[in-house]
């Protein structure tokens, strides 16, 4: 499982001229998923996100957590986080989880997250053609892939 995780002052996804999900301050978390992902991958991902100290304290020190400052979460199914792009010109996505094991895996992510945050989180629309908008506040961006888990 990878996750791309952005420190926003807003984002929103739209889906044919709909808005499907919308924070304020908080993370954007774009999430791929491969077949190989289960809830050992899930519960540690979950609790990184929930407790990633990148937000400002009082001195400017990114030491609070998203449940720290209350902010939200937007979190967007992007199976192009395991494009191979080692030949060719034109990315291979076999590493992507289908949508029949990826989507429970999906709305498990969301059901932690709502968890850990105590509040509903903001999604996407799996599968659909989705448009996001963010202002990335930092900027902050951050990679984190279950399979490195032992080295962070």
């Amino acid at each position: 499982m990878r996750a791309v995780i952005q420190r926003v002052s807003e984002a929103s996804c739209t889906v044919e001229g709909h808005i499907t999900g919308a924070i304020g301050h908080g993370l954007l978390v774009l999430l791929g998923i491969e077949e190989a992902d289960g809830d050992e991958d899930i519960n540690w991902l979950a609790q990184k996100i929930a407790n990633l100290r990148v937000f400002s304290d009082e001195n400017g020190l990114m030491n609070r957590s998203i449940q720290d400052v209350q902010g939200g979460i937007l979190l967007i199914s992007q199976f192009t986080l395991f494009a191979q792009t080692k030949k060719g010109n034109r990315p291979s996505f076999i590493r992507a989880a289908k949508p029949a094991y990826a989507i429970p895996v999906y709305e498990t992510m969301i059901a932690h997250l709502t968890g850990l945050l105590g509040k509903p989180i903001a999604t996407g629309q799996f599968g659909a053609d989705m448009k996001i908008s963010l202002i990335n506040d930092g900027p902050v961006t951050i990679i984190m892939d279950t399979k490195d888990k032992d080295n962070h």
